[in-house]
């Protein structure tokens, strides 16, 4: 007949409890479907022509197409980066 105080706090949780732990499983398994099927619901639309931001010998920020650009692998030195951008 007595009833201490957790056990009356336990029962009268339970169905919110419940109720959260099926909704929290419900999103995950939305989640794991998209994921599983790579559904678009919230990616990024790709763009057909990708461009890609330089700067300038003289300072300005351009855009080019990416298929433009060759693939020099050169590092460039802090003296040759000084020296490149003409005031």
């Amino acid at each position: 007949m007595f009833m201490n105080i957790h056990e009356k706090i336990t029962q009268t949780n339970s169905p919110t409890r419940r109720k959260f732990v099926w909704g929290i499983g419900t999103l995950s398994a939305f989640a794991a479907i998209t994921a599983a099927f790579k559904l678009p619901f919230f990616s990024k639309k790709k763009a057909k022509n990708k461009t890609v931001k330089m700067l300038t010998e003289d300072g300005r920020l351009v855009e080019i197409n990416a298929s433009l650009i060759t693939t020099g692998k050169k590092k460039v030195t802090n003296r040759e980066l000084q020296n490149w951008i003409k005031k």
